[in-house]
């Protein structure tokens, strides 16, 4: 039995006519036919006496009709819900570690959508939720980095949650601070050079290693260290406290003003910069959507990447 069936039976008994109700269609007589022949047939029942002056319901059939237009019923009521032209807001989400970029590339996304209609997120947090967001379908996307130093264990985690990565772009590490702050003006910042000044990392929970931190380089000791849990708070203590941290050096000056510089990390022996692959995750065979589709283009288009 199938909601074509149903359907076409029901306008059969509101018609009172085979041919009235192909005309209503807009599929052929013969075709009806056919379905509700196969319909009686599978339920074991004759649905409609068949005459020269057109049909009418079985007792049988009458009975039948009062289920078929429950069940058919609910069929469209689902639909004026949740279809194309449906009245619930569709749902778009995505959870990132706190990259501004991220954030730029939501806005130009939610700007091509009349937001009525739908129900956006964009959550910035910590790297384990980002994983897990998209792996509970909380989010659609995310956007995370890996690097030699958590690659390993990002993609043993991704793997038993059943998420892809998508490789984006590789950035070396910069020093992102306050524009006032000492060390704003050199070319490049040695990691001796930090030592005088606090590193602001994201907090990442209880019992997590340093393979979840967002911070590369975050298997060095650091003499001083603060950790904070949103990026505005993270910006305040650059200022406040000549904090700074280790980032991609992907600044959204449109976002997060002309206030702070990205300076480029100068590494030694003993402190590599190593390379972050920046990339966004998405569950395994899945198409995505209109929203996601357009949220991964701004990404790429921010990036000045070309397809």
């Amino acid at each position: 039995m199938t909601l074509t069936q149903l359907n076409y039976f029901i306008t059969i008994a509101e018609t009172k006519s085979i041919n009235k109700a192909a005309e209503k269609l807009y599929v052929s007589q013969p075709s009806l036919t056919s379905a509700v022949q196969e319909l009686e047939k599978e339920l074991g029942i004759t649905l409609l006496n068949r005459s020269g002056r057109g049909v009418t319901l079985t007792n049988d059939g009458a009975e039948f009709l009062l289920y078929a237009k429950q069940l058919y019923g609910q069929y469209e009521t689902i639909l004026e819900k949740y279809g194309e032209n449906g009245s619930l807001k569709k749902k778009f989400g995505v959870s990132a570690q706190h990259y501004s970029f991220a954030v730029k590339a939501f806005v130009d996304m939610a700007k091509e959508f009349d937001m009525s209609k739908y129900e956006f997120a964009i959550r910035e947090t910590k790297t384990a939720e980002v994983i897990s967001d998209v792996s509970t379908m909380k989010s659609e996307i995310g956007v995370l980095y890996l690097s030699e130093y958590n690659r390993k264990s990002l993609e043993k985690m991704l793997r038993l949650s059943g998420l892809e990565f998508h490789h984006l772009i590789d950035c070396h590490a910069y020093v992102y601070l306050w524009k006032n702050h000492p060390l704003a003006g050199e070319s490049s910042i040695s990691f001796s050079q930090l030592a005088d000044y606090p590193c602001l990392a994201f907090e990442q929970g209880d019992n997590s290693s340093f393979y979840l931190a967002e911070e590369i380089l975050s298997t060095n000791e650091y003499p001083k260290i603060i950790r904070a849990n949103d990026r505005a708070t993270m910006l305040n203590l650059m200022v406040g406290l000549n904090g700074y941290t280790l980032c991609s050096g992907i600044i959204c000056g449109e976002l997060n003003g002309n206030e702070f510089v990205a300076v480029p990390f100068q590494d030694d022996e003993e402190n590599h910069n190593s390379v972050m692959e920046i990339g966004y995750i998405v569950r395994k065979n899945t198409i995505p959507g209109k929203a996601a589709k357009l949220y991964i283009a701004a990404l790429k288009r921010y990036l000045g990447i070309r397809e």
